[in-house]
């Protein structure tokens, strides 16, 4: 009997290790399958892939604008002596020819009435000397003399006139006044700067272009120059009337290699003024330009790239350069072709060189979804 019951025992431990060897290799199994289920999933995965949409746009380019008066001058004391008027007012528009300072020149008068009987005595001088040159008392070289003498006299008195008459200082056009930096009563020195001027009609537009634009730009000057620019004001508004390049300057920066452009704006309601800061905005048209939606790029390391799939399914990914970016699109200037076959979706989680299966979009109906779902 006891020989029955320790077989017994034995069998007993025998089945229960049996049973979880059993149960181990069933566990190893079902996650085997489990992986090999989702690596089926993974490889059944379809991805879209396009091309490039080739088409008429534009590319839209930002300059920082300097906006500067068609005309701004300095205008100066041209004789010393004391500010006795002031007829105008900082900020006032004034008309050509309009008086705006009075300087009282000390000893202009006096120098005038000198001058006038200098020339007067200069006068006389010459009708004595002529009575006498007729009855030969004197020679003719006295007559000369004394007609030089008068020339003289007369020049002096037409520059203390003139003098006279700078006291007076007036507009040379019209346009508006600037900070006038002098009170009534200040001595002011020949050549002190008594406000500024400016005419602001129209105004200029200076922006500054790098080398390979100014290129671009003469190399289709005729349809460029007819493109109108916006204006963006420091505030973030559009100045309401549009401008055109007029002029560039002779000659590049050499620090910066840039050259200076002019464009003409005519002055809205004289918002404008000298000084000002703004940004020229230029839409410059791009026939067959290369576009591709945004999402079938990624950025490493400051670049851009997209994954080309060639005819095998293979990808390969490849550099591009943005010209322009648009709503959910870029405009491609280097790196893609026409007919090159893009991944739209999945970009982050394929890899370079890894085979995937495809169906292809039209570009159109690509763009056209990007559209509707930014709506």
């Amino acid at each position: 009997m006891l020989q029955i019951y320790i077989n017994s025992q034995h069998l007993s431990r025998s089945m229960n290790r049996t049973t979880l060897m059993m149960l181990a290799i069933s566990i190893v199994l079902m996650t085997t399958s489990c992986k090999s289920s989702k690596g089926e999933k993974d490889d059944t995965t379809v991805y879209t892939v396009t091309t490039p949409e080739v088409a008429t746009t534009s590319i839209t380019k930002d300059y920082v604008a300097n906006i500067q008066s068609q005309k701004n001058i300095e205008i100066r004391a041209q004789e010393q002596g004391i500010l006795q008027d002031i007829y105008v007012d900082e900020g006032q528009t004034v008309k050509a020819g309009q008086p705006l300072f009075r300087i009282a020149i000390i000893g202009s008068a006096q120098e005038v009435a000198k001058s006038k009987a200098e020339a007067e005595q200069a006068n006389i001088d010459l009708q004595n000397t002529s009575k006498l040159v007729s009855n030969n008392i004197v020679s003719r070289n006295a007559k000369r003399m004394a007609k030089a003498k008068l020339s003289a006299a007369l020049a002096d008195y037409n520059m203390a006139r003139i003098h006279q008459q700078l006291a007076v200082i007036h507009a040379p056009f019209a346009g508006i006044l600037g900070r006038i930096p002098n009170k009534r009563g200040s001595l002011i020195q020949n050549g002190d700067l008594l406000t500024n001027l400016s005419d602001n009609t129209n105004m200029f537009i200076y922006f500054n272009v790098s080398e390979p634009e100014y290129l671009d730009y003469q190399m289709h000057v005729a349809e460029r120059s007819k493109l109108p620019l916006k204006l963006i004001l420091a505030n973030g508004e559009t100045f309401p009337t549009k401008g055109f390049i007029e002029n560039i300057e002779g000659e590049f920066d050499s620090e910066t290699g840039n050259i200076p452009f002019r464009a003409k704006f005519a002055n809205y309601r004289h918002i404008l003024r000298n000084g000002e800061t703004g940004t020229v905005r230029m839409n410059i048209p791009k026939r067959n330009a290369i576009i591709i939606p945004q999402q079938s790029t990624y950025e490493l390391q400051d670049k851009k790239y997209v994954f080309i799939v060639d005819h095998h399914g293979f990808t390969h990914a490849t550099p591009v350069e943005i010209a322009d970016e648009q709503q959910n699109v870029y405009i491609i200037s280097k790196g893609l072709k026409s007919t090159d076959r893009i991944l739209v979706d999945g970009v982050q989680k394929v890899k370079d060189g890894q085979f995937i299966k495809t169906r292809y979009k039209s570009p159109v109906a690509v763009i056209s979804s990007l559209q509707l779902k930014a709506n």
